[in-house]
């Protein structure tokens, strides 16, 4: 396998990653058959992510509404576009930013980011003194392949902040409690909100807390648990082979104690031949059991392995003959059961009437000429409107029914009966006769404990004699008979034992190599991200690795660096700001790995103790993950605006204000179809610029702006249709971006580009079309003419609206 499909593979949930590593796999088709199996229950099993849960695709935030939660009083509202980007919700200290980012913690998960020891689901003053009566998060949810948002609703039912609840309704599933969205386990795995709290967590927790941090989110569980479950199998037949083994040495000495009796050396002969195991011979001998009164051997062979009826099982079913007795009798004299009553009686009359179509006369009273076609009519009509009333008479008739026929199926003849049984057993058989079910059940329950009684006093009275009979043989063959059993077991399951090894070691080898792999994406992820966090650090983060194991009392998370070249642990030699973006580094792996079903990450005030150059670092991460996730970064430090700005980077930005008794106000302020009209209009704005400043740039900018508004779109309607989102991806990472990206808006087919053109005109008319040829031809040597730049930056804005409401690409 090459280095690339590897990645592939391991950048995979971990299921279909085995699935494809077995497919490919040398080993026999019965191996691959045991591991599959195992993987198929364990996969239903772990509802992985999945078959439990009502929601499938990755999901998104569209909106988060707020109030009387911490600093919200009346309602606020946070709307978001959901789609990967960056997404930046800023406002001073105090203007409850950070009550929004919490409530999406707490929406999600009914607790706030604590420290060990502390109880999560104490929130101190978490209610709003403006509005406490009626605290309430809502949240809406875009799922990929759902046309429209699920909702998310937490409430409170007491001031105690653990007395919450929280509903989630989902279309076309109605509402259910969260619990069942199957979230609680990815949640804890890839957790997607980042607190301060959280990333101090990362380096100050105890070695065994940060080992498992890390180790939870490689999701080698489920390996682990289908490793663990074909290792017992191959345990539990290594052990009976092994006590097989074990056995025998001493089962030979004891049969050569008895050499002078030829049923001794017969089975030694049986079971000492090299290579030729002779079972057959052993299973006489047991069988056998001469000396003397071979007849009352045999009789009290039998006797002895007697088995009467489970009385366990008969008094159930006896149980449950007897309590739909009572449902049936609980129904007489209803308004049911009359009708039940009435249809049998009309079905019997229609059933005479057609056994004499000629006859007229009713054969109950004899009134002539009352039996025609019009009274036939009518009583099969009434037959039909009565069974639909006796419904319920007709099921508790039916569970008598039912009860009566489990009940006799429980009555079995063996192939030989005792002799001292024969009169117990005849009155247990001859309950299958019984159609009262009333007597059925009495009978039935006195007739089984007699002969369960019987078959226990005769059992071991046969047993007793037995012993007495040729007490050594006797002793020795049933030995023997033991061992002869284990023996055929472990001769039966020796290929299936081979199988199960084979498929232990090929999946204890796969679980080394991915472990290994998805460690090492894990370590590369984080080097890169603290690469562009460290900036101006001369300490250079060298490995990350993993040291124990999730069942070792010690484990721990290891993290060497080194400082201008020596070697040194990490967390010794970092500064507070250094530790703060290594926290980062290795939380941003955690929380967008492949398996999270989340495609949003929320982060509260990631900029602490950072530099202004690690600043500009965070940015950049935090862009290049707005590419495949939705990122929500809450922060007071204005820098962090400036550092996307600076870099060019597109960015949502939100503005948080705080008015009088607790009324919070969130504002759209910038994102990127907004930033680039307004980079347009101010170039418009300025006069006696360079020509190509209006035949190039202001056209260029145009351009992005309706590219990001055909982005938007594009991934609504993946989201809405649960389209490709790798071609989608491939559409932006496009030489043809603008083209791809608008098919795939429009059509959700990036090879429609040749039919662009005419859908724009169709939706949004000629001029559209006209402005996007202007657009792209800014980017052509000989640009493009905008004899009226103002009116122009309008146009284009008016159709990048028109452009990325949601109702376009519905």
């Amino acid at each position: 396998m090459t280095e690339t499909e590897q990645h592939q593979q391991t950048a995979l949930p971990l299921a279909e990653t085995v699935a494809a590593r077995l497919a490919e796999s040398a080993l026999p088709a019965t191996v691959k058959a045991l591991v599959r199996d195992a993987l198929g229950s364990d996969t239903a099993d772990i509802g992985t992510a999945t078959t439990s849960s009502v929601t499938s695709g990755r999901v998104y935030l569209d909106s988060l509404a707020v109030n009387g939660f911490r600093g919200i009083g009346p309602r606020a509202r946070l709307s978001l576009s959901p789609r990967p980007g960056v997404n930046l919700v800023v406002g001073r200290n105090g203007s409850g930013k950070s009550s929004l980012a919490d409530a999406i913690e707490v929406g999600f998960t009914s607790t706030r980011a604590h420290r060990p020891g502390q109880d999560a689901t104490r929130g101190g003053h978490w209610y709003n003194l403006h509005n406490a009566d009626s605290p309430k998060i809502e949240l809406k949810l875009a799922i990929e392949g759902d046309t429209a948002n699920s909702t998310l609703t937490r409430t409170w039912t007491s001031e105690e902040f653990g007395s919450s609840e929280a509903t989630f309704k989902r279309p076309g599933h109605g509402t259910v409690p969260l619990a069942e969205a199957g979230w609680n386990t990815a949640l804890a795995d890839y957790r997607p909100f980042l607190s301060y709290t959280d990333l101090d967590l990362m380096l100050t927790g105890k070695p065994s807390e940060r080992y498992d941090a890390i180790a939870t989110i490689l999701g080698m569980d489920l390996l682990s648990t289908v490793t663990n479950k074909l290792s017992a199998r191959e345990k539990a037949l290594a052990a009976v082979a092994k006590e097989t083994r074990d056995a025998l040495p001493g089962l030979k000495d004891a049969l050569y104690t008895l050499e002078d009796d030829d049923r001794a050396v017969q089975a030694l002969l049986a079971v000492d031949t090299p290579g030729a195991l002779d079972l057959d011979t052993i299973d006489a001998l047991v069988a056998g059991l001469p000396p003397a009164d071979d007849s009352r051997l045999a009789e009290l062979q039998i006797e002895a392995g007697v088995q009467g009826p489970d009385l366990a099982e008969v008094e159930e079913a006896v149980q449950r003959l007897r309590i739909a007795l009572a449902d049936v009798e609980d129904l007489h004299g209803t308004d049911a059961e009359n009708a039940r009553l009435r249809a049998d009686l009309l079905e019997k009359a229609l059933a005479h009437a057609d056994r004499h179509p000629d006859d007229d006369v009713c054969p109950a009273c004899g009134t002539e000429r009352v039996l025609g076609r019009e009274w036939y009519d009518r009583a099969s009509r009434q037959v039909t409107e009565l069974r639909r009333e006796a419904k319920t008479a007709e099921d508790a008739h039916a569970a008598v029914r039912t009860g009566k026929r489990n009940l006799q199926n429980l009555i079995e003849n063996p192939k030989r009966i005792p002799t001292a049984l024969v009169d117990p057993w005849k009155t247990w058989t001859d309950c299958q006769r019984i159609t009262d079910p009333v007597e059925l059940a009495r009978s039935a329950e006195e007739a089984a404990t007699v002969l369960a009684d019987a078959c226990d006093t005769v059992r071991a009275y046969a047993a007793r004699e037995l012993e007495e009979r040729d007490e050594r043989w006797r002793s020795l063959v049933t030995r023997l008979a033991a061992w002869a059993d284990k023996a055929r077991e472990t001769e039966r399951d020796k290929p299936l034992l081979g199988n199960l090894r084979k498929a232990v070691k090929w999946l204890k080898d796969l679980s080394t190599e991915l472990r290994e792999q998805r460690m090492e994406r894990f370590t590369d992820a984080t080097q890169s991200i603290w690469e562009r966090l460290r900036q101006e650090s001369n300490v250079d983060l060298t490995a990350v690795s993993l040291k124990g194991s999730e069942k070792a009392n010690i484990r721990k998370l290891v993290m060497a660096a080194s400082v201008d070249g020596q070697d040194a642990p990490a967390l010794d030699v970092m500064s507070q700001g250094e530790l703060h973006s290594l926290a980062l580094s290795l939380f941003l792996p955690r929380a967008t790995t492949a398996d999270s079903p989340f495609g949003f990450l929320v982060i509260d005030d990631p900029v602490q103790s950072m530099d202004p150059t690690k600043v500009h670092g965070l940015a950049q991460v935090l862009h290049e993950m707005g590419r495949h996730r939705q990122i929500v970064v809450f922060t007071h430090d204005p820098r962090l605006q400036k550092a996307f700005t600076d870099q060019e980077l597109p960015v949502t930005v939100f503005q948080v204000t705080r008015g009088a008794r607790s009324r919070v106000k969130v504002d759209h302020v910038d994102d990127p179809v907004a930033q680039a009209i307004g980079d347009a209009r101010a170039i418009a704005a300025t006069p006696d610029l360079p020509s190509g400043t209006y035949s190039h740039v202001l056209p260029g900018l145009c351009r992005i702006a309706l590219e990001n508004a055909f982005l938007e779109a594009a991934w609504i309607r993946h989201h809405r249709t649960g389209g490709s989102e790798h071609d989608l991806q491939a559409a932006i990472d496009s030489a043809e971006r603008f083209q791809e990206v608008a098919a795939f808006a429009l059509f959700g087919d990036v090879r429609r580009g040749s039919d662009v053109k005419e859908e724009v005109r169709r939706r949004y008319g000629s001029q559209a079309c006209s402005l996007i040829q202007q657009c792209q031809k800014g980017a052509h040597p000989d640009g493009t003419s905008i004899p009226n730049p103002h009116r122009f930056v309008t146009d284009v804005e008016n159709l990048a609206q028109k452009i990325r409401k949601p109702e376009v690409t519905a």
